[in-house]
């Protein structure tokens, strides 16, 4: 096979339309499994391959593309680094970006490896172009470019080489460019910062981070919805957050949140503001949050009675990750009256309205009632089944009649609710004591769609699974339960097969 890969290379080398040539190169390589590829182009030359992407023939660049994507997967970063790398430093200016995201790509495989990223950061010139792709136009290179980049930051040579170095000077420079540059920018700084403690302090020290702190509070509305995200994804990691607190910001959110009532362009940025918010209590503790900057917890209650539907879908996606900790039930039980009203308002979005607010409501509902075994306290089953029968006079009634509406989502929302239930005592009593409830759940043909299908198995397996249900729902319903989850989510019965190829 290498030797029709040399000869193939030599036919390419010897005619002027290469398009049928550079076709039979790419079958070949394809042809041959990655683990044998490496032999094959091992001590071959592919200059040629390079040099025809100068051409203004797009069929023609994307054919080598595509070849030495294949090549160049074949060979080690070592290889490429000592080989290819002028040739990939010109992929890095070239005018199709298909190039210059292979070039970026390989560029990021070498900054990996220790021998292979000794290569690249003794080369200014390719860094510097790396960085200067953060600024083209198309995001694809961009994000490239990010990528390959933030993998520096995994040594500290590579951190010194870009931060204390002329490369520096450079990202400033890019940076400059636009808004959405700079933003680029951030989102690699960001990125480098959430490698480690270290690598956080380079970012600091470069002012970086306290450029995007400050962008929080700038006059335009939409650069600060913008830099809350960032500033969000820096508190993902516990040295982030740490940071993040030395520097006042959890307050300064805090105080933007309050502020916000008086600014009539809040509602492009508080949704990113309760985020962060919500951030922080996911990663360390929901009380915590909730009792230290208590706005951010009053702010979701107000914001699930607002009648902007963009409003009330954060809030209904807060209540939800919020709730769906122990932590954060308790926290909301506590508020009394006032989680009671944002509940019964849960509860009427769940059941009218537009068919993506409805889901978020049964979404959040089913994660406010869900117990895992080892959570179901006296207590706490008390209060989700409070929760529960506080939906309406008829909960089970209401959220089974949400699931024959002719909406798969919705369809799967309820089941995801009832699910939610199926391993609590008394959710279980729930089901069998209302009429007709264990033939809805066994019946397969309500719900068609995939989705549907596995929404309803979700049910039936949860209910398998606990260790009460036999004795509450009765063995003729368990046997029945059993049989169903060792048939699949989408058996069909001899019966309902023969039915149907009858009505075709």
């Amino acid at each position: 096979m290498a030797a029709s890969i040399e000869s193939l290379l030599e036919e390419i080398s010897g005619v002027d339309d290469p398009i049928e040539e550079l076709q039979c190169l790419k079958t070949a390589l394809l042809s041959i499994p990655l683990r044998d590829l490496r032999d094959s182009v091992s001590g071959q030359r592919f200059n040629v391959i390079f040099s025809l992407l100068h051409s203004d023939d797009k069929e023609q660049v994307e054919l080598c593309v595509g070849i030495l994507e294949r090549i160049l997967l074949a060979l080690g970063p070592v290889t490429l680094a000592q080989s290819y790398r002028a040739e990939l430093q010109g992929g890095l200016t070239h005018p199709n970006d298909t190039v210059k995201i292979l070039a970026l790509t390989q560029i990021g495989r070498m900054v990996e490896h220790p021998e292979a990223s000794t290569e690249i950061l003794n080369n200014h010139d390719i860094l510097a172009a790396t960085i200067c792709c953060i600024g083209e136009e198309k995001m694809d290179v961009a994000k490239q470019a990010i990528q390959s980049l933030s993998k520096l930051s995994h040594s500290k040579p590579g951190l010194d080489k870009l931060f204390q170095t002329d490369l520096l000077k450079v990202i400033k420079d890019v940076m400059a460019t636009s808004d959405i540059i700079r933003y680029r920018i951030y989102e690699l700084v960001v990125e480098i910062s959430s490698a480690s403690p270290i690598s956080l302090g380079y970012c600091a020290k470069s002012g970086f981070i306290a450029q995007l702190l400050g962008e929080l509070t700038g006059d335009d509305v939409l650069t600060r919805a913008t830099s809350i995200e960032m500033v969000t994804s820096l508190a993902h990691t516990q040295h982030g957050r740490k940071y993040l607190a030395q520097q006042g910001i959890m307050d300064k959110v805090s105080n933007m949140i309050k502020g916000a009532d008086t600014d009539p362009f809040s509602a492009l940025y508080i949704p990113g503001l309760v985020r962060f918010f919500v951030n922080l209590a996911i990663m360390d503790s929901p009380q915590q949050v909730c009792e230290t900057y208590p706005v951010f917890q009053n702010k979701v209650f107000v914001m699930a009675l607002d009648p902007d539907p963009a409003i009330i879908g954060v809030a209904l996606d807060t209540l939800g990750l919020l709730g769906s900790t122990v932590e954060g039930k308790q926290v909301f039980h506590k508020t009394g009256e006032r989680f009671k009203a944002v509940w019964l308002t849960m509860s009427k979005i769940a059941g009218a309205g537009a068919t993506e607010l409805r889901v978020r409501s049964l979404d959040a509902i089913s994660q406010l009632l869900t117990l895992q075994p080892e959570q179901q306290t006296e207590d706490l089953l008390a209060l989700t089944e409070s929760w529960f029968l506080l939906l309406s006079n008829q909960p089970m009634d209401m959220i089974r009649n949400i699931s024959t509406q002719p909406f798969p989502e919705l369809h799967c929302g309820a089941m995801r609710v009832f699910t939610a239930i199926s391993t609590q005592l008394w959710g279980q009593k729930l089901m069998i004591n209302t009429p007709s409830f264990m033939e809805f759940i066994l019946d397969r043909s309500a719900g068609q769609t995939k989705d549907a299908k596995d929404a309803k198995f979700d049910l039936v397996g949860s209910l398998v699974c606990s260790s009460t249900a036999a004795e509450i729902l009765g063995s003729q319903h368990y046997i029945r339960l059993k049989s169903y989850l060792r048939e699949g989510a989408y058996y069909i019965s001899a019966v309902a097969a023969v039915s149907t190829e009858g009505a075709d």
